[in-house]
């Protein structure tokens, strides 16, 4: 794990703008910054991360199909995000937040650094042109697997939603 990585650590600025986000079923009051941590844009410190995260998701007790949902959509929004986003650059850093409603679901924000995308211009992966392509489905992914995905207006920045099922 990284040397940045902070379990509960506070950011004054940046967890009521991410709070702000979780409109979707998740009570702003009840969420909890579980994990926060700065990384490098590379696939050793995505890894690190993935690994650290899904303790928190086994922790929520969530069912085994929602923990792989889960991981998959966060390993493509921070796999976006280190390479489309950043270029792979190591000098570029991307940010990690974690919030979590033990009883409703969680909340996770990757940013990056990079220079932003529209994501209606995202080729639709299903369509004929594009079924052979090696690329370009991670996007769709996040959104067939999380509850909720949004991109900020700048493209830097993806929120994922998942809520828990009730038991």
């Amino acid at each position: 794990m990284s040397s940045h990585t902070s379990h509960a650590k506070h950011s004054p600025a940046r967890p009521s703008r991410a709070q702000r986000t979780a409109k979707v079923q998740i009570e702003r009051d009840k969420l909890a910054l579980r994990f926060y941590d700065v990384i490098p844009s590379t696939f050793e410190a995505l890894d690190e991360v993935i690994e650290t995260l899904m303790i928190l998701v086994r922790e929520m007790k969530c069912s085994l199909r929602d923990t792989e949902e889960i991981e998959l959509a966060m390993r493509e929004a921070l796999a976006n995000a280190v390479v489309h986003g950043n270029k792979q650059d190591p000098e570029k850093q991307v940010v990690v937040r974690c919030f979590c409603q033990p009883d409703r679901g969680m909340l996770l924000i990757v940013e990056d650094e990079g220079s932003g995308y529209n994501p209606a211009k995202v080729p639709n992966p299903t369509s004929a042109e594009c079924l052979m392509e090696t690329h370009g489905r991670g996007l769709f992914l996040m959104r067939r697997l999380m509850d909720h995905v949004r991109i900020s207006h700048r493209g830097t920045r993806v929120t994922l939603l998942k809520r828990l099922k009730s038991r």
